[in-house]
């Protein structure tokens, strides 16, 4: 054997190639004859050139060609043998090449860790209450009727949470200077809905029209402007009025609008609809703190690959999502700069993850079929109201989308056979 394993840890190791003999003529000679059946030289006509002269021009480039051949071919040998479960591309190392004699090398290669779970069965989870709240389906209500509810004034009250306030501001920052950027003249804002820095909308609570009054309030300190991230800054504020929305009374009329038959039945499919969203929300942070405690007890290293692969794609939907928000170059840079650890930690849990959830489904014996994919896809159709044909058809027509697609479904029956040995309320 011409080459041996080094462990340097249990995902990174290092194969040592040392061939003390080594003649590449007759390769090279093979495609020098190969090459002056081709090549064109000045002064020749093609594929009449002497033997010598092709060499002499091209020469350095096959043998060059010849021994990438060569190291490919025993680092795809040795990995066959030992049967590594490779991850990325290897790192050739210390090449020492002596013509017509010898060449040793070394070759760093990622794989997929090696690890035992520790035994989870003692584990204990408490999952969500996923029983509708009192006012749960009210609120669904409200949103389908946001659009035709009216503005109406609130006389006799107390600016609260839920109130829409119209009001003069005027922010003055700890130089003393007043920017156009915090001035705001019969400004109407949702008290609790979180558009202004914190303390904003809580300082505002309690106040009556005509009312005015100075609040001191210091920005956040991930605020996306830098300059103004921690300042303390003093906002005047002047009450004009309190209104509220009025919605009106959700008919039969109204939910035929809205696509439903009537009341009855918009009550009962969005009540069926919330209880799904409630459950699945619970599912899913259930899930989560179960990923967390097994990974808490599995420590094992992660290839840098895979690592640097969920980095780039959470980077990506980052970046959609930013800006969609509005954000522009300069701030996305700052962002990720900020929170660039914060990414890298995310990646890494993911990659755990989903390599802990691949041992357990190999030993549960988890596979995602034919018949699991259809019935995932009757549940999507159901969800959004689309016609099942189309959306198979969405998820069938792209290899990738339907990979990730098969790849959710066995992650979601891994969890289901897993809880079935957990301890969970």
């Amino acid at each position: 054997m011409s080459y041996t394993v080094e462990t340097i840890n249990n995902c990174t190791k290092k194969l040592i190639f040392n061939f003390e003999t080594l003649d590449l003529t007759t390769q090279i000679n093979t495609e020098i004859e190969k090459k002056q059946k081709t090549v064109s030289i000045k002064g020749f006509r093609k594929g009449k050139a002497p033997l010598n002269l092709v060499q002499q021009v091209y020469g350095p480039q096959i043998e060059n060609d010849a021994l990438n051949n060569f190291i490919q071919s025993e680092f795809f040998q040795a990995v066959t043998k030992e049967n590594l479960k490779v991850v990325g591309y290897p790192s050739f190392e210390n090449m020492k090449y002596k013509k017509n004699e010898s060449v040793s090398f070394d070759a760093l290669v990622e794989t997929f860790p090696e690890f035992e779970l520790a035994d989870y069965s003692s584990l204990e989870f408490t999952k969500d209450d996923v029983g509708l709240g009192d006012t749960e389906l009210e609120d669904l209500k409200k949103n389908y009727l946001n659009s035709k509810a009216e503005m109406k004034e609130v006389e006799g009250a107390s600016l609260s949470k839920g109130h829409s306030a119209v009001f003069d501001f005027e922010g003055t920052r700890a130089d003393g200077t007043k920017p156009e950027n915090m001035k705001g003249k019969e400004y109407v804002l949702e008290i609790g809905s979180g558009q202004f820095i914190p303390g904003f909308e809580e300082g505002m609570m309690g106040m009556k029209p005509g009312e005015e009054k100075s609040l001191e309030l210091s920005f956040p300190a991930d605020y996306h402007m830098e300059d103004l991230r921690g300042e303390k800054v003093a906002f005047d504020v002047k009450l004009h009025e309190i209104k509220e929305k009025v919605f009106p009374e959700f008919t039969d009329e109204l939910a035929k609008e809205f696509g439903f038959e009537s009341v009855e039945d918009f009550n009962t499919k969005q009540t069926e609809m919330l209880s799904k969203q409630k459950v699945r929300a619970a599912d899913e942070k259930l899930h989560g703190e179960i990923l967390e405690k097994l990974i808490e007890q599995n420590k094992f290293d992660v290839p840098k690959t895979m690592v640097t692969q969920q980095e780039n794609y959470l980077r990506g939907d980052l970046e959609k999502s930013l800006k969609q928000q509005g954000f522009n170059e300069t701030m996305m840079k700052e962002y990720f700069e900020k929170w660039s650890a914060d990414v890298t930690s995310k990646a890494e849990f993911q990659v755990k993850s989903g390599l802990i959830l691949e041992r357990l489904g190999d030993k549960y014996s988890v596979e995602a079929t034919d018949a699991d994919f259809d019935k995932k896809i009757e549940e999507m159709a159901t969800q959004t109201g689309m016609e099942t044909d189309k959306v198979k058809e969405y998820y069938s027509s792209n290899e990738q989308v339907k990979k990730n697609m098969m790849y959710a479904i066995k992650e979601e029956k891994t969890f289901e056979a897993l809880k079935a040995d957990l301890k969970v309320k």
